[in-house]
């Protein structure tokens, strides 16, 4: 099984996820498309996961490469090739079927519920996950759902934190994927350090981690079981 991982910025790697591609024996194919590295075909992998990143999905004119990412994202997904997107990847999946992605009313970063919807209990992924769930937050922007998706989870300020469009590409505003270890690499981004400060003030840090630390275990086995059940569902032989 050939999976293309995009990623935006090395320390946004799959994280959790990536450790069950591993176990499931697939080959990844990992894009950096910051630094460049070229996308291939799409007759050359079988399923994209497409990870997050700092800039924006509007951003097309002073990252042109964005324009190939998402023409690549939209014809791949509208041939019925599997793909999970998280944060940037959910707004890249919305933009690339047509949807408007924009700022939202306020920044979230830290540990924030969303509420899965009734579709969302009847989903093959997100069945039997919390209707209450635990997740990290980290982005501004939010996007509209594109014609035909089905909504799976929102909040109060964010209605729209993970579709589904078709039976197998997926997207979640959300993090279930990352560690401590991965936060803090984040925290040494300046973008992401002065995103922080600005949203959750200066010294936030350190209590965002020790927060992310007690809650680490629960987020990464919601998102190793959600990422299984994509990956059987879409994948599996």
């Amino acid at each position: 099984m050939r999976v293309l991982v995009l990623q935006h910025i090395a320390c946004e790697p799959p994280g959790e996820y990536e450790t069950v591609l591993r176990e499931r024996g697939a080959q990844i194919h990992r894009v950096e498309l910051d630094e460049g590295d070229p996308l291939p075909g799409t007759e050359d992998f079988d399923a994209i996961v497409a990870m997050g990143g700092p800039m924006s999905v509007n951003d097309d004119d002073d990252l042109p490469w964005l324009i190939d990412e998402k023409r690549l994202i939209a014809a791949a997904v509208r041939a019925g090739t599997p793909y999970w997107g998280a944060c940037l990847g959910v707004q890249l999946l919305a933009a690339s079927l047509g949807a408007p992605v924009y700022a939202g009313p306020a920044p979230e970063v830290g540990l924030m519920t969303v509420e899965l919807t009734d579709e969302a209990a009847a989903d093959p992924v997100f069945g039997g996950l919390p209707r209450s769930l635990l997740t990290l937050q980290w982005h501004g922007d939010t996007f509209d759902l594109p014609d035909g998706a089905v909504r799976l989870a929102g909040s109060a300020a964010y209605p729209n934190q993970a579709f589904r469009f078709g039976e197998r590409a997926y997207g979640v505003q959300f993090h279930l994927e990352v560690s401590t270890a991965m936060a803090e690499g984040w925290a040494r981004v300046p973008a992401y350090a002065e995103y922080l400060d600005r949203v959750l003030g200066p010294g936030s840090l350190a209590s965002l981690l020790d927060e992310l630390a007690a809650n680490e275990e629960a987020i990464r086995a919601h998102g190793r079981s959600m990422f299984e059940r994509w990956f059987d569902a879409s994948l599996a032989p």
